[in-house]
Formats: structure tokens, sequence, C-alpha cells
């Protein structure tokens, strides 16, 4: 499906900053970022990416910050206060 059916299907380009234990520090904390179009609020596709993450990799989570945006959506017009002369 291309970006463009998934955001008719008001799917929004969606942002994760996960923080996870490094295993072999796990006192320190590392940082990745996860973007896909996803869902939201429900978002599906980072629940898949974050049960994908408990099965497979070490690194035990710590927390996750979600960001969204609706790229489609009215153009927003403003007036200015100008006035153009063509000769």
């Amino acid at each position: 499906m291309s970006r463009l059916d998934l955001q008719l299907k008001h799917y929004r380009l969606t942002t994760a900053e996960i923080l996870y234990h490094m295993p072999d520090h796990p006192t320190l904390l590392q940082s990745y970022l996860w973007q896909e179009y996803d869902l939201a609020p429900i978002f599906p596709e980072l629940h898949k990416f974050l049960d994908f993450w408990g099965r497979e990799i070490e690194g035990k989570l710590h927390s996750v910050i979600v960001a969204h945006k609706k790229l489609i959506k009215p153009e927003e017009i403003s007036l200015l206060d100008v006035e153009l002369t063509m000769h």
C-alpha cells in the first residue's frame, strides 16, 4: 500500500523514541528512533514492533515517547497586508 493510500485511510506519520536498557550495561539507557505510518490513537504498527522487540531483542524497554502528525489536512490560508500593482 502506498503512503498516500495509508494517509487517506487516516494513518499518520508516527515517530517513537524508545529508551531501553543496554544488555551488557543494564544501568545505562540507549535511545532508538522508530518511524512509520500508523493509525492513531491505537498505533497497531508500533504495538507490533514493540511485541517483536520484547520477543527478539535483549534490551529491556524502559519507556516509549510517541509523536504523530496528520500530513493531509486542509490548507491554511492567512491574509497578508500587502497590495501589489502590476503594469
